[in-house]
């Protein structure tokens, strides 16, 4: 794994991603186009291309961070290239900018569309990017997507991998591409959870595995999963039989799952969890708040926090919020989703 790069103080959470292409060193005849991942997301890409006068779209292919797949085989024939991509939904809100200046037809799922300026039916408009790729010397065409931490293919399998065990409750931060010792301990535990053997982070399909984790979680303990298309924040409080022990707040993004850190053997959890805007304002719903907890009265706080003494909330400065009892015996995660 790479060491620390000069200059890298962590990942440093951006809104613009950029096309990058490789140096032009010879032209082929019969050249695949392949788009190459150097972002730390699992993408789903789509092509548009214009030829003589009509323009196609084709989507989605699915590229793993390290990875490269041929999107338009054998020749192109094309006055233009375009490039429109996603992040997965597991990741929250995606922070891909779509504001290229050609507006072609996709479709939800898997699509290939021959007049893709004209959308019928369920396709919609999305911006494409123009990008220029450019050829290699085993004969191919080639464009980079890559991040503003400007990952090499290491570095971004490594920071791919880093920020899915942080959805899935390992802390593995920061994400940052580098090898460090909260990144090997947070992989141990994650390997060792799913009884994985080390090798498995090699293999082919280890984000196939990975995400698999992420989107069905499982084990001991408990796991949030946020399923609705707001931020939310959460509080888990402990009971170990003498004190009742609250804390938070976790932050979970849209279809992100957390684990919060809990004792050896509490003898009771308990959640609670409320959706917020971008201010932090909570949110409300035909006039009621969008929250998950219940009848036990624990002490928060706005900030963060982590309160031992329950008793006498608002006489203290802190606020009395009800919580929710959870049954962990089955070992399902807690899910929030919009009523």
């Amino acid at each position: 794994m790479p060491g620390t790069r000069p200059g890298m103080t962590g990942w440093r959470s951006r809104a613009l991603a950029t096309f990058v292409t490789t140096l032009a060193l010879t032209s082929a005849a019969h050249a695949d186009l392949k788009i190459c991942n150097r972002m730390s997301y699992v993408v789903e890409a789509a092509i548009g291309v214009d030829s003589s006068g009509a323009t196609a779209t084709r989507g989605w292919l699915r590229i793993d961070p390290a990875q490269c797949r041929v999107v338009v085989p054998g020749a192109l024939n094309a006055d233009r290239i375009m490039l429109n991509a996603r992040v997965l939904p597991l990741y929250g809100a995606s922070p891909l900018p779509q504001n290229g200046t050609d507006r072609l037809c996709v479709a939800e799922d898997n699509f290939v569309i021959a007049a893709a300026r004209q959308c019928r039916g369920s396709q919609t408009l999305a911006a494409f990017t123009e990008i220029k790729p450019t050829d290699t010397e085993d004969g191919n065409k080639i464009a980079y997507l890559a991040e503003d931490s400007d990952y090499d293919d290491e570095q971004a399998k490594l920071a791919a991998i880093q920020r899915l065990l942080l959805i899935a409750g390992y802390d593995a931060s920061p994400i940052d591409g580098v090898d460090g010792p909260k990144t090997r301990a947070a992989l141990s535990a994650f390997l060792k959870s799913r009884g994985l053997k080390p090798e498995i982070v090699d293999a082919p399909d280890f984000f196939d595995v990975i995400i698999k984790a992420v989107q069905q979680p499982s084990g001991g303990g408990l796991t949030w999963c946020n399923d609705t298309r707001y931020k939310i924040m959460a509080a888990v409080a402990e009971d170990d039989g003498k004190t009742i022990t609250s804390r938070g707040w976790y932050g979970i993004a849209p279809g992100q799952c957390q684990r919060p850190d809990l004792g050896t053997q509490p003898k009771r959890v308990f959640s609670f969890a409320e959706a917020v805007d971008g201010s932090g304002r909570p949110v409300s719903i035909k006039g009621r708040a969008l929250n998950w907890g219940g009848g036990t009265l624990l002490c928060t706080r706005d900030s963060k926090f982590e309160i031992g003494e329950q008793g006498d909330c608002a006489g203290r400065g802190l606020t009395a919020t009800g919580f929710a009892a959870v049954d962990l015996s089955d070992g399902k995660p807690l899910r929030f989703t919009t009523p």
